[in-house]
Order: structure tokens, then C-alpha cells, then sequence
């Protein structure tokens, strides 16, 4: 264990963020996304039993987002859903982003098909237990600004 960290970022996924560079990206997804065909090659981190709100918030505890891009966050559009509409678990997303400062303008909805093109350049995903569909979102790492060592 370790303090201030939490819980749910077991070994394999706090080595898997902590590998991520500037503008690399992680997928935080739901269970029914197609997880181990799209994630061939990268690595695939399954919180089985976890929601995905759950999940994002641990997630975005230790992974800043870039601030050099507009639009840091994606998330899958419901197909067949009018222009603006964020399903029941997307929203609850939104508001785990809007308690990380993060403004709803900085996240894009992306289509359905569109989405998976983006997965291939995806650094790893992270597979949730969440039911619910359409619950899958993009996360592209910033950087930590510091001081000297």
C-alpha cells in the first residue's frame, strides 16, 4: 500500500500511467467494449466490478491532463442520439471531470466508429466492470510542472 494513493490503482495500472509520456493516451472503458481485440499490442488493465466513474476518478488522480490541446478528453457518442445528448454514465463522468477543474468545452464527443480509430493510437486501456453502454472516454496525459531537483 501506499499512502495517497488510492486504492483501486493497483501495481499494473500505477505502472502502466506512470509509463505514459506528454500526449499519450489511455482509454477508460466500459465492459462490453471490445477490450482485448482493440488493445493487441498495448496494454490492457481490467477493473472488473468497478464503475466506470469510479474508475476515471482514480484514473485522473494521478494523470494530469494536457493543457497544451483544447480538447484533453473524448468520450463515445450514443449512436442515434441527437447532437448534445450525454447518456446517464457520461454524465456522471462529466461531473467526476468538472471536480478535477476540468471544463466541459475540453471534452469532444467522438462517433462510434471514429472512437475505435482512436483506440489504435491509444498508449493502453483500462477495461471497467461498468453495464452501462457508451461509457468509454480517452484521457491524453499533460505534464507535472515543477521546479529544479
Amino acid at each position: 500500500m501506499l499512502k495517497n494513493i488510492d486504492p483501486l490503482l493497483g501495481p499494473d495500472l500505477l505502472k502502466v500511467l506512470a509509463e505514459m509520456g506528454h500526449g499519450d493516451e489511455v482509454a477508460v472503458v466500459d465492459a462490453n467494449f471490445t477490450g482485448w481485440r482493440l488493445a493487441a499490442g498495448k496494454p490492457l488493465v481490467r477493473l472488473d466490478g468497478i464503475g466506470l466513474a469510479r474508475a476515471c476518478r482514480a484514473v485522473l488522480s494521478v494523470l494530469p491532463l494536457d493543457e497544451a490541446v483544447p480538447e484533453p478528453v473524448s468520450y463515445m457518442q450514443v449512436s442515434g442520439s441527437p447532437q448534445g445528448h450525454v447518456s446517464d454514465v457520461q454524465q456522471e463522468v462529466m461531473g467526476v471531470l468538472r471536480d478535477f477543474g476540468v471544463s466541459p468545452v475540453r471534452v469532444q464527443p467522438v462517433e462510434r466508429f471514429a472512437f475505435y480509430d482512436l483506440i489504435a493510437s491509444t498508449y493502453a486501456i483500462v477495461q471497467t466492470g461498468e453495464l452501462r453502454p457508451y461509457g468509454n472516454f480517452i484521457f491524453k496525459k499533460g505534464v507535472i510542472l515543477g521546479g529544479a531537483l
